[in-house]
């Protein structure tokens, strides 16, 4: 069974949309893990547009009423996000690429050019028993550089993936990404997903047992509109047992 982390980012954005605390992050939280998914995600930015570091502190404490539940907090390892980081103490730390004006993640690490940068965070985190993640492009010739800078697992940027579902390249492409998740594997990491991934191309990409988690957040929101929260939640859970 891979685990769902739901990413609550995009409840944090329409929260600040109105400068009120509704809806309130905690309560949808709540609400997601008595529903029954592993874990929370949030990627907070450095404007903090939609979760923000407050919500990193208010996640961990609630979660701490889950016992066997995760916090993963994402995002590009700045000193301010470090600091925030090591402080919470989540269960999984997501180390993501970003410049701090993208829009959204769009790419991996370069880890053969980062890691002098990235040994020595990793190194930081892990001192904390954090569990750390890469995100990285499905390269199955970069995962052993994953393991050797320290990383626990990487998370495949899973956009390609989901741009090819709909079209004739939905076996080939999932076949890349299965080549490499098993080459993380092979280099002795655990490998998470996501970015893109929906009620429609989820359950393909975990059918082979490699995938350990998946992180899905805008997706999920998007299909609440449509279908609710609780039914989302539930379906998610479906496709990926």
């Amino acid at each position: 069974m891979t685990h769902l982390s739901v990413n609550l980012n995009k409840i944090g954005l329409l929260r600040n949309s109105r400068g009120r605390d509704y809806p309130n992050m905690l309560t949808m939280a709540q609400r997601t893990l008595e529903l029954g998914a592993f874990g929370i995600t949030i990627h907070p930015r450095p404007d903090q547009r939609h979760a923000t570091y407050r919500d990193a502190y208010e996640l961990k404490e609630l979660l701490k009423q889950y016992p066997g539940r995760e916090l993963n907090i994402e995002g590009f390892p700045d000193a301010k996000f470090l600091e925030v980081v090591l402080e919470v103490e989540p269960d999984q730390c997501t180390l993501v690429p970003d410049d701090p004006n993208q829009l959204t993640s769009d790419h991996g690490w370069n880890v053969a050019r980062d890691q002098d940068a990235l040994r020595p965070v990793i190194a930081k985190l892990k001192e904390k028993g954090i569990r750390v993640v890469l995100f990285m492009d499905p390269d199955p010739d970069n995962m052993a550089m994953a393991k050797m800078v320290g990383a626990d697992r990487v998370e495949l940027y899973t956009e390609a993936y989901a741009n090819a579902f709909p079209t004739d390249q939905r076996v080939p492409v999932n076949q890349q990404y299965q080549i490499a998740a098993q080459a993380a594997l092979d280099a002795g990491l655990g490998v998470n997903a996501g970015h893109d991934l929906d009620l429609e191309n989820v359950a393909l990409l975990c059918s082979e047992q490699r995938i350990t988690e998946v992180s899905i957040g805008h997706a999920l929101t998007a299909e609440a509109l449509e279908f609710g929260w609780d039914n989302v939640v539930k379906r998610y859970l479906e496709q990926l047992g």
